[in-house]
């Protein structure tokens, strides 16, 4: 799926299309991979967001938390606004924007829920148009790294044929051979020679390498002669990759849409494989019908979801699922896009499990995994709130998260 050596690959892939070399290439990959240093940003926001405010700590995860403000166009811009006052070189400066912008393209046409205009809206969407393991958006960004690693190798003299190669074919009855006609054979009884037929057949296997070599190397001597096409070739793949897509899915979503006869949400339908979709809406006042879509097959199965389901006899279990859910509504990071509500008591204690409906039915991490459990006090009206992800030990959260 998409990761941080994907990321590097774009930066490879704009500086080779831009013709940078040096301190700048290097700088260009760096850049592709700043947006991920809020993972440091984010630590230090979970060691500070329980001694701040409710407010204070949602304003905090919006500048720290992952996937936030470093992964917003208005970050991009800064980045190569600085760069070009800094440097005044046009060319590095519209690199870094690139880099930084492909990065956050690519997030957010997989899986990630962003806020890509903060800090003029703190709304958060995603295009969620293609499958994180998608294969173009995985392969063509390793393509450079590949590309690197092999004129490493052959810098390193890995890949030089010729006299500079040296065979070592040990034999107990000859000495190593020195070279091509060392081993020319000048009896029809040596041919029958064990040792000899032996180290002939290594031979071989060492030419027949060095010709692979000699055609990977004829391939890196292609790439350097037309660098720049070839490498920028490649981002207008990404490019209209990431573009065909997302309107694909506009039609498709619209007509699942007109054939249940409701609006079916763009942003929160989600991908569970190369082309097929995880859909979801509110068909009544108890239930979510999930829809498993495909752009070959449209509906290809559907079935409903309780919104609350009770365990016992919890007489104002749906009041308990409201402060609940009203309790979750003021906090971030918003993970739950169709909230279900399991409800118990047991001793005074009311506990309210907090899921999205479609966790049982995306496998590969999805990003909405997250449950919540909430204990309130029947008597004291107090509560406390635990948290999980991905089937995760518990940790208790902190009542600034919700107020």
């Amino acid at each position: 799926m998409v990761n941080t050596i994907s990321h590097i690959g774009i930066g490879l892939l704009l500086a080779y299309a831009l013709g940078l070399k040096g301190k700048k290439r290097l700088g260009l990959v760096l850049l592709s991979i700043i947006p991920d240093l809020d993972y440091f940003s984010y630590s230090l926001f979970t060691l500070i967001n329980g001694s701040v405010s409710h407010e204070m700590r949602n304003q905090l995860f919006y500048l720290l938390g992952h996937r936030e403000f470093t992964h917003s166009i208005f970050f991009a811009f800064l980045v190569a606004l600085l760069i070009w006052f800094r440097t005044k070189d046009r060319a590095f400066a519209f690199g870094g924007f690139q880099a930084l912008f492909l990065h956050i393209l690519l997030d957010y046409t997989t899986i990630a829920k962003m806020r890509p205009f903060y800090p003029f809206s703190t709304n958060e969407s995603a295009l969620r148009a293609l499958y994180p393991f998608d294969p173009v958006i995985n392969i063509i960004p390793l393509l450079p790294v590949f590309i690197v690693a092999a004129e490493y190798m052959k810098n390193r003299d890995k890949w030089r044929l010729g006299t500079g190669v040296k065979w070592n074919f040990k034999s107990k009855k000859r000495r190593p051979f020195k070279g091509r006609d060392s081993w020319s054979l000048k009896s029809r009884d040596s041919l029958k020679n064990k040792n000899n037929l032996k180290n002939r057949d290594i031979l071989n296997r060492k030419l027949s390498g060095l010709k692979k070599l000699s055609v990977l190397n004829g391939f890196h001597g292609f790439v350097n002669r037309h660098e720049g096409k070839f490498y920028a070739s490649f981002i207008l793949i990404l490019l209209v990759w990431t573009t065909i897509f997302p309107i694909a899915k506009v039609l498709l979503i619209d007509s699942i849409s007109r054939e249940e006869g409701t609006k079916i949400s763009y942003n929160d339908t989600y991908p569970i494989s190369i082309g097929k979709f995880l859909a979801a809406y509110s068909y009544d006042d108890t239930r979510y019908k999930l829809l498993k879509v495909s752009y070959w097959s449209g509906v290809e199965k559907s079935f409903y979801v309780e919104k609350v389901t009770v365990t016992g006899d919890v007489p104002d279990a749906s009041a308990y699922a409201e402060r609940a859910g009203r309790l979750y509504g003021n906090s971030v990071p918003q993970a739950i896009d169709y909230p279900v509500y399991s409800v118990s008591e047991k001793d005074g204690d009311v506990t309210v499990i907090l899921s999205d409906a479609r966790n049982p039915y995306v496998k590969n991490w999805p990003y909405f995994d997250t449950v919540y459990r909430f204990v309130f006090d029947r008597e004291s009206g107090e509560y406390e709130v635990y948290e999980s992800h991905y089937g995760r030990a518990e940790k208790k959260l902190d009542k600034n998260y919700f107020e």
